[in-house]
């Protein structure tokens, strides 16, 4: 069958089209007619041809378009919801949700300036805890290395 298909392209490349069709049918070398299926059971309803396009918002989602300013009320919101609409919403709160991060970086960074200043001013800078911690740290070596020499002489 990919052997037909594949010749009835080449010739409509080489310009051969209407030789092939009318040489070949279009169902290829099937000789069979299609028979038309049968109805489908009276029982089960026929499914309408047109269905309107939506989705059905869950409970964050209409959360969301009441966020997004889209609705006032819960109760405004239709049962269904085109695509688009939910959408927009979620890029919305995606856009303040950036909004309210980037607002509180500043806010903390701002924080932070003002907290160092207040330090520096009560001389509780880094390099002056660093100094007194090594200090510190030699006079405990100190002590312990004269109690070990202390201790050694005794013996």
């Amino acid at each position: 069958m990919n052997f037909i298909r594949s010749r009835l392209y080449l010739g409509s490349f080489l310009g051969q089209r209407r030789q092939v069709t009318q040489i070949w049918s279009h169902r290829g070398m099937c000789d069979k007619l299609q028979e038309p299926k049968a109805a489908s059971s009276p029982a089960t309803p026929p499914r309408p041809l047109f269905r309107v396009p939506g989705y059905r918002p869950s409970e964050m989602d209409k959360k969301m378009l009441i966020w997004s300013g889209r609705f006032k009320t819960v109760d405004q919101i239709p049962e269904t919801v085109s695509f688009e609409m939910i959408d927009a919403a979620r890029n919305r709160i995606r856009v303040k949700a950036a909004y309210v991060m980037m607002a509180a970086t500043i806010g903390a960074c701002m924080v932070m300036v003002f907290m160092g200043k207040r330090a520096l001013a009560r001389n509780e800078t880094l390099t002056a805890l660093n100094i007194e911690k090594k200090a510190k740290w030699r006079e405990e070596k100190k002590k312990c290395d004269d109690a070990a020499a202390l201790s050694g002489k005794a013996q």
